[in-house]
């Protein structure tokens, strides 16, 4: 019998998600091809929602053809975009298509994408974007309307997991509140600081899956502590980069190392590739995460 993914979330499974990043054009083939190959290794996948503020295909969209090709997914929806018009109706058209998994994000600022003269819309912040799901599931909109029947998403957000940060806690104490079911991180290569983020959060009892970025140089990390907000790449990982006879590979074997080590500490991994999954079945494979999954949309 398929199980969904708010059942493996209620339960004991070390949970397995990624992401597949809609094409800039109308090509498809591509990631459904992807996620085909990934169908057996993963629980379900995140639809990026216009990634670092690039223009790309809507999520909307993408999130049905995988659905339709019996995929489970998570709708990514950033508060960027959309005023709260657009948010609700776009939530209410996700449930309708049949799609059950949400995840809120804030989103990166158009200056940093593709059209840096996009006026941003930020009208809503992730805490009142998840005040308003919680409101649609209870049966009306943000301006109190009644809905003719409410959906009932499974939700989750982000936070990153610098220990350091007690806004950024509590900022995800305000994101639990609003009844979430899942938090999802940025990108961990320390893990025994990750250990420290888990245990400022302690009282939190939400699952929390671990995101995992697989490095392919020494330039790239450099790049991500320079320029993400909530990744810290420790100096020893760039240096083994940097003299590593392959750098593609050992970014893998750190990614592997990283998976194995979040096993016993959180609920799942988030795995975000580069590009493609050209290497993601050999990760899930290395890192012991290749038994058989069953997807089921709710």
């Amino acid at each position: 019998m398929a199980v969904t993914f708010r059942e493996k979330l209620q339960s004991h499974r070390f949970i397995v998600t990624t992401e597949v990043t809609p094409p800039k054009g109308v090509e498809t083939s591509y990631f459904l091809s992807d996620a085909e190959q990934l169908k057996q290794y993963v629980d379900a996948f995140n639809v990026t929602d216009n990634q670092k503020a690039v223009m790309r295909m809507s999520p909307l969209a993408v999130g049905k053809l995988l659905k339709d090709a019996g995929h489970e997914t998570i709708l990514q929806i950033t508060c960027r975009d959309r005023n709260r018009l657009a948010l609700q109706s776009d939530l209410l058209g996700a449930w309708a298509l049949g799609i059950r998994n949400i995840c809120v994000m804030t989103g990166d600022h158009t200056t940093k994408g593709d059209h840096p003269d996009t006026k941003p819309v930020y009208d809503l912040d992730s805490v009142q974007l998840l005040d308003t799901i919680r409101k649609l599931k209870l049966g009306y909109d943000l301006s109190g309307n009644s809905l003719e029947r409410s959906p009932d998403f499974v939700v989750g957000a982000v936070s990153n997991t610098d220990p350091t940060q007690p806004m950024q806690h509590i900022k995800l104490r305000k994101k639990v509140s609003m009844g979430v079911d899942f938090i999802q991180t940025q990108a961990v290569y320390d893990t025994k600081e990750f250990a420290c983020f888990l245990e400022k959060v302690k009282d939190i009892d939400v699952p929390i899956i671990a995101g995992i970025i697989p490095l392919r140089s020494a330039k790239m990390a450099r790049f991500m502590n320079e320029n993400i907000p909530g990744i810290r790449v420790p100096d020893e990982l760039i240096t083994r980069m940097e003299y590593a006879k392959e750098p593609v590979q050992e970014g893998l074997e750190i990614a592997v190392q990283s998976i194995r080590e979040l096993k016993n500490m959180c609920r799942g991994i988030h795995l975000m590739p580069v590009g493609q999954h050209t290497h993601s079945k050999e990760i899930l494979k290395m890192a012991g995460l290749a038994e058989g999954r069953t997807q089921n949309e709710q």
